[in-house]
């Protein structure tokens, strides 16, 4: 019972994240939003790898947050270099 209120909460969460991802006003609000889904995500696995104890999906999900922060700051890194690349054009 408590496993299906958590990953019904975790869930709820996450669609809220991915509805202001599709209607963030930037860039910066989408990718916010985004992070903070790779984040849920993680804690949705994790959360199901406790309660069946399985252990593995316990690791998995440090793997995935792993790979969500890399892919986030290379993101925001892309975003940057674009901004500047810009602004160069524009002068």
């Amino acid at each position: 019972m408590v496993l299906a209120i958590t990953i019904g909460a975790l869930l709820a969460i996450m669609l809220l994240a991915l509805a202001r991802a599709l209607a963030g006003p930037k860039v910066y609000d989408r990718i916010l939003a985004m992070n903070m889904f790779g984040t849920k995500t993680v804690l949705l696995i994790a959360v199901y790898g406790i309660f069946t104890d399985s252990p593995s999906l316990v690791d998995l999900s440090i793997f995935y947050a792993l790979i969500n922060f890399i892919g986030v700051i290379a993101v925001l890194k892309f975003i940057e270099r674009v901004e500047e690349y810009d602004e160069v054009v524009e002068r």
